[in-house]
């Protein structure tokens, strides 16, 4: 303004006042980490402010609220294995599952009082160790068989691949010459190997990869044989059973016909009637001829 005093200068040192007063954030350079048991890793805290007071904390965010750096000292878990690094990234070593969990970088402004946070995910993979291998070591021909593979250590859970003879078994056999005349089914989340109709052309040594990110573990191979079923000495066994029923039939029924199974008399049947023979009428006297008394007598 013509004679007069421009308000812009002052006005722009008040506002740029301002902002270096206000002008404070916090940002990271790793929102989300990915890292395999056993490392090491850093969770960024980057502090935006033109002064140096302020105070950190980190926490970790699980079912409760966990302390990881408090007044200036590592807490927890990670007391051995945490450490602060450029005064304000959290840095863990020797990293294992249970650090698998969402980290929370919390600064105040002392100067402002002013907060602000920025969160970490942190997800630990681990290897899996050797799967337990279920096959059948025999199976009949035209009879279905299941062969299992099962790992519980991975994480992220692992998937599951077999192997007959070396040679990976595919999901469609139509696929590989090797495995055209089989019939089955692979779920590779499960680690379920099921033939539904076994042949011949299934024998072979059988072993499963547990796989995931981390790494890779497998089963020492089995073997699984299908064997034909021996129609002819089934029907001969069960003849066998039917004629041996047989004959011992005819021999109960010869020992019945001789007696060998009749019933003993009782020796005492007649005993009483024995007795009853050796009873004696006498008459008293012959004056008293109208009293006629019964005397018996038993013979022991």
């Amino acid at each position: 303004m013509a004679g007069g005093v421009s308000l812009l200068p002052p006005l722009c040192i008040v506002l740029a006042h301002v902002y270096q007063v206000w002008a404070q954030w916090v940002t990271t350079d790793t929102p989300t980490l990915v890292v395999n048991e056993f490392d090491s890793v850093v969770l960024s805290c980057i502090i935006h402010s033109s002064h140096n007071e302020h105070r950190i904390e980190w926490k970790k965010l699980n079912a409760v609220t966990d302390f990881v750096y408090f007044d200036k000292q590592i807490q927890g878990d990670l007391r051995n294995r945490g450490e602060l690094q450029g005064g304000s990234s959290l840095k863990i070593r020797n990293v294992t599952r249970k650090d698998t969990a969402v980290y929370r970088c919390e600064v105040v402004f002392v100067e402002t009082g002013n907060l602000d946070e920025i969160s970490v995910n942190l997800t630990v993979q681990v290897k899996p160790v050797a799967p337990k291998c279920d096959v059948p070591t025999s199976v009949p021909v035209g009879k279905a068989a299941i062969l299992t593979c099962t790992e519980n250590e991975g994480y992220p859970p692992p998937t599951y691949t077999w192997y007959k003879n070396g040679v990976i078994v595919p999901h469609d056999p139509r696929s590989n010459p090797k495995f055209i005349n089989s019939s089955y089914k692979i779920d590779y989340s499960t680690g379920t190997l099921h033939f539904s109709v076994t042949s011949k052309l299934d024998i072979g040594d059988y072993h499963c990869v547990a796989k995931n990110n981390a790494g890779q573990a497998k089963c020492e191979p089995q073997r699984m044989d299908v064997y034909d079923i021996n129609i002819a000495a089934i029907i001969g066994g069960v003849l066998i059973v039917v004629l041996v029923l047989l004959i011992i039939s005819i021999v109960i029924r010869l020992a019945y016909k001789r007696g060998y199974f009749a019933k003993k008399q009782p020796a005492n049947r007649y005993e009483a009637s024995s007795k009853a023979e050796s009873v004696d009428y006498v008459r008293s006297s012959p004056e008293a001829e109208g009293d006629f008394r019964h005397k018996s007598s038993f013979v022991i």
